[in-house]
């Protein structure tokens, strides 16, 4: 009896891992995708330097496959915590308007403001939810038409990441869903190392608005990184750092 008592608990553990873990590797890749891309910040040059090299030596091929399947994996384990039913989901669209309104009623004096101000752990969980969905779309387009690019010839002259491609394809409007998936991806990256942080003991060490501090300065600066590139890539700004590379220039 005992031990089928502990079994639902060391499944629950199991998830937590698998979910939490996949989710820390693939928030590791995001940032470090981010500043790849961002090469493109040295002009067209860098970019298929860059892109050819991680090529070339067969890291990119891999590394889509890779993250696309863990990608699934972590939206398949993640999702276990998202409400399934309608009912649950209308709850949960309740508790939401109710904590953004929180704090800005008055008491029944008039004169003062409920003491009850939005619980930020919940927010941050409701909108790790809502990003977390928006991603399983979005993502999803982009590691396929990524891993065409890599494997295929489809949008280019040959296999793999172009520079004139890629520019060609966010300009004509691409940055829209682009700049909507970089803020639910670093939102959501952001708040989920932060509760995994919390769940697995960080706060022994630091405080809470620590790591909200350390949270938040993470989020701000891969956002302004990956907001620039996707500028540079649109065309609407030259590359700031392509003055690095004019030495070698032929």
């Amino acid at each position: 009896m005992k031990t089928l008592a502990a079994t639902p608990a060391s499944h629950s553990l199991t998830h937590e891992i698998i979910s939490g873990g996949s989710g820390l590797v693939l928030a590791l890749f995001m940032w470090g995708h981010v500043v790849l891309v961002g090469s493109i910040l040295t002009g067209e040059r860098g970019f298929d330097w860059m892109a050819t090299f991680l090529e070339d030596y067969y890291i990119a091929q891999p590394t889509v496959a890779v993250i696309f399947a863990l990608f699934l994996v972590h939206a398949v384990f993640a999702a276990r915590k998202v409400p399934a039913q309608l009912r649950e989901r209308k709850r949960i669209i309740a508790l939401a308007k109710g904590l953004s309104r929180s704090g800005r009623e008055k008491v029944a004096t008039r004169t003062e403001h409920s003491p009850f101000r939005p619980h930020v752990e919940s927010m941050l969980w409701i909108w790790q939810v809502r990003t977390g969905m928006v991603m399983l779309v979005l993502g999803s387009f982009h590691l396929i038409l990524l891993g065409l690019d890599v494997f295929t010839p489809l949008f280019g002259d040959i296999a793999g990441i172009e520079s004139q491609t890629s520019m060609a394809r966010v300009g004509a409007g691409l940055w829209l869903p682009y700049a909507i998936l970089l803020l639910c991806v670093e939102f959501h990256a952001s708040v989920g190392l932060y509760r995994l942080a919390i769940k697995w003991g960080a706060d022994l060490w630091l405080s809470r608005s620590a790591m909200h501090l350390i949270e938040q300065i993470i989020f701000w600066t891969i956002l302004v990184i990956g907001g620039l590139t996707l500028c540079v890539l649109a065309g609407w700004v030259d590359p700031p750092l392509a003055f690095l590379l004019e030495g070698g220039a032929s």
